[in-house]
């Protein structure tokens, strides 16, 4: 059995990996948040090969485009198989979101279920601005 692989070799897990692309349609209106719930999000830690369960939520106020939202389910069912750690698929599902509808402003956040009796919320934003300035 070989050697399991380091957290730092492992950091970049799942930024690379090919997932179905986020399609948009025509924003009509200006001016206005967009609140997606995802309750049922999986990835696997890369680590150890477990699945890891989450919330994730996404927050946008749309400028040109919108997500669709049949897109955005088989983008985020990408993740079910994939290695991942919490911060990366945050931080890549924004974005890869901002890439697609270049929103006005964006937050995702994902709200991770217990794993050894701790929990993990992971937060981020676009523009990127420090967390403190809310």
């Amino acid at each position: 059995m070989g050697k399991m692989k380091s957290y730092e070799d492992l950091s970049d897990a799942g930024l690379t990996w090919k997932l179905p692309a986020l399609e948009c349609i025509a924003c009509k209106f200006r001016r206005y948040r967009i609140t997606i719930t995802i309750p049922e999000f999986t990835s696997v830690c890369p680590k150890t090969g477990l699945p890891d369960f989450g919330t994730i939520t996404i927050e946008y106020e749309p400028k040109e485009k919108i997500v669709e939202l049949k897109s955005l389910k088989m983008y985020l069912l990408g993740y079910r198989n994939l290695g991942i750690f919490y911060e990366n698929a945050v931080n890549r599902i924004l974005n890869d979101l901002v890439a697609a509808v270049k929103p006005v402003w964006a937050v995702v956040r994902g709200d991770f279920a217990p794993r050894g009796g701790i929990t993990s919320v992971v937060e981020a934003r676009y523009p990127r601005r420090s967390i403190q300035n809310r």
